[in-house]
């Protein structure tokens, strides 16, 4: 570590929550599911077939609402502790797409950002996807 950087008394100057994301509504169902398998050649009927999971919930996944309580506690704490530290979302099969965030993280000049991943538990898909994750 350098000197200069470890007498910084702001290590980070933002942070990004990094989610999975969720389809947030019936028409988003098959798209999200499409991003998720990217790749893996699984019939668009098979993937509308697992759809059907979502369709019991109203197509829509939970973990974007979870995301976006989980940015306002955030801020809030943060404020409340006289913490100025912008909060990023960006998550890796559904908007916004991590790739958007991480541009806008660069184009506002954030260069030192602390990353919080949603995962509960480690996984394969959590794990192995992310290295050959692409957006369409």
């Amino acid at each position: 570590m350098s000197h200069a950087h470890a007498a910084d008394p702001r290590p980070y100057d933002a942070l990004l929550l990094l989610s999975f994301g969720g389809p947030e509504g019936p028409d988003d169902v098959v798209p999200f599911l499409e991003n998720v398998t990217r790749g893996r050649g699984i019939p668009r009927e098979r993937l509308a077939e697992v759809g059907q999971h979502y369709f019991l919930f109203g197509g829509v996944s939970p973990i974007n609402g979870q995301n976006r309580e989980l940015l306002a506690a955030l801020r809030t704490d943060f404020a409340g502790a006289g913490l100025e530290l912008p909060v990023y979302w960006g998550n890796r099969n559904w908007a916004p797409y991590l790739v958007d965030t991480l541009r806008e993280l660069a184009a506002a000049g954030h260069r030192r950002v602390l990353t919080l991943a949603t995962s509960a538990y480690a996984n394969y898909a959590a794990a192995s996807t992310g290295r050959t994750s692409r957006r369409r």
